[in-house]
């Protein structure tokens, strides 16, 4: 999936600063794409990675823990820990936040390309060596499950670093044939069956991609939906204590607060088994003396009633 754009994308975060917020980067993408159709839909945050060594003044003594420690030790982490305990070095991680955003190229729910843009900061995570800490490995002294952590100052400045591009149309070509392929199909399809399918999937849901190699040495993706609900998702009605108009009110209001119609469907298709409940009590409610959902929306349900699935 190598894109023409990918290197103009990583020119354009080299020249935004993350100060300017997700107006000046939307701006930047807006340059290289339709800027009346890209669209910044969603940030995670809360993840990091391992980052370098620096002294009690911040100053750089190398960008990389492990290539450094590992040149250090010689596989002599004991004799590592007696040469740095006098050094009051600090080691640093990069703090990260994944912006996504999506740009519609068809009619489909499938039809869109997705960009994401980290936004890394370097800040101080811990101290090199802990009183009364004796790593067991060299690994243990790279990346310590439990440890003291430091304030997290800033070392430098937060950037913006171009992650990737993906048109998701191709992507499950590039998963593994199997069930979890073949869901992701069939959420798409769904998608397009129901009433959602008025509405830009791209707006509403993105991918949470993850590269791996197999056993073939092939690089191949796992990809998983996420939603762009900001927030906390609400938690979806119970079907087993609601029924009738009761369950017909929940199930729209559900649909308000995420923004468009059949959303606690699709919602519901991201967890596993606890809230099936609620898609056979609608079924229920449908067969019996209510009439809440669209002909389209119920023909979605019963094809899932007859072969559940998740993504």
């Amino acid at each position: 999936m190598i894109d023409p754009k990918a290197e103009a994308l990583a020119a354009a975060c080299e020249k935004v600063s993350p100060t300017s917020g997700m107006p000046g980067l939307q701006e930047a993408l807006g340059e290289l794409f339709d800027e009346a159709a890209i669209e910044w839909v969603l940030t995670r945050g809360g993840w990091h990675r391992l980052g370098g060594v620096v002294d009690s003044h911040l100053n750089r003594i190398s960008s990389n823990i492990s290539d450094w420690a590992e040149k250090q030790a010689e596989d002599d982490p004991d004799g590592l820990l007696a040469s740095y305990i006098d050094s009051d070095y600090r080691v640093t991680r990069i703090a990260g936040k994944t912006h996504y955003f999506t740009l519609p190229v068809g009619e489909k729910a499938e039809d869109f390309t997705q960009i994401e843009i980290e936004e890394l900061q370097e800040v101080i995570d811990r101290p090199l060596i802990m009183e009364d800490w004796y790593p067991e490995t060299l690994a243990d002294f790279i990346d310590p499950v439990n440890y003291t952590r430091l304030n997290p100052e800033p070392v430098g400045p937060a950037c913006y670093k171009f992650r990737r591009i993906t048109p998701i149309a191709e992507l499950p070509r590039r998963m593994n044939p199997g069930r979890a392929t073949e869901n992701l199909r069939r959420f798409f399809a769904d998608w397009g069956k129901s009433s959602a399918g008025d509405e830009l999937f791209c707006r509403h849901w993105v991918l949470a991609i993850r590269e791996y190699e197999d056993s073939d040495h092939e690089t191949r993706v796992a990809a998983r939906p996420l939603s762009t609900f900001d927030g906390e998702l609400p938690e979806l009605p119970r079907g087993e204590k609601l029924q009738g108009s009761e369950l017909a009110s929940a199930i729209h209001a559900y649909d308000r607060q995420l923004g468009y119609p059949f959303a606690w469907y699709f919602n519901l298709l991201r967890s596993k088994s606890e809230n099936y409940e609620l898609a056979r009590a609608v079924l229920t409610d449908q067969m019996g003396a209510y009439d809440y959902l669209p002909v389209r929306d119920v023909g979605v349900l019963r094809a899932w009633e007859e072969r559940p699935y998740s993504v």
